[in-house]
């Protein structure tokens, strides 16, 4: 999985480094490879809403992120590839790894659940 983590801004400011543009032909890129399974953008972060559950189940819900940070997700893909190596290839090929961003490259959990 491919995490695209953004610098935080107000929300008025563009992402220095990239364009929409840029995105399209890095998914067209993914497509056209084979490789792409999934993926999404986020919406902006002022849509965020964190639910956060206590000892004794009570609910705590805010308006945006749980915690203060520089950089926010602004989406994922899941792509499939034979190793790290060519995921980091593809990572470092992204938009979101220019202007400040960056890429988080972790392999998805594989979890059997007992029937």
């Amino acid at each position: 999985m491919l995490l695209f983590m953004s610098p935080a801004t107000d929300g008025d400011e563009p992402v220095d480094g990239c364009s929409f543009e840029d995105w399209i032909s890095y998914d067209r890129e993914m497509k056209d490879a084979g490789i792409w399974v999934s993926g999404h953008p986020l919406q902006d972060l002022t849509t965020c809403t964190t639910v956060q559950v206590g000892p004794e189940g009570e609910r705590t819900i805010t308006d945006g992120p749980f915690a203060e940070t520089r950089e926010v997700l602004g989406g994922y893909d899941i792509i499939d590839v034979p190793d790290l190596d060519v995921a980091l290839e593809w990572a470092a090929r992204s938009p979101g790894a220019l202007g400040g961003g960056s890429v988080q490259v972790r392999p998805v959990a594989e979890i059997e659940v007992g029937v």
